[in-house]
């Protein structure tokens, strides 16, 4: 996770496989950003090559799926 700067957002992030309790409060510039950061961090690894988590805009509203792929940190919208 980055520190805080001027152009980054309040985020909740949480893996859709653990569920909202385990969510963490992520500052970056972008959803995605948000979403590489919190998949950076996770400790509890799915068994399949890719993570799916649900990133919320605490700032502005709106939410976004990512799945994220464990081995390059390239993300793609849930399907």
């Amino acid at each position: 996770m980055t520190n805080a700067a001027n152009d980054d957002r309040r985020f909740s992030v949480h893996a859709r496989h653990l569920g909202r309790h385990q969510a963490r409060v992520i500052h970056e510039p972008s959803f995605e950003a948000a979403a590489v950061a919190f998949v950076e961090d996770l400790a509890v690894w799915p068994e399949e090559d890719e993570v799916s988590v649900m990133v919320v805009d605490l700032d502005g509203g709106g939410e976004h799926c990512f799945r994220v792929d464990l081995s390059t940190g390239e993300t793609a919208p849930c399907g």
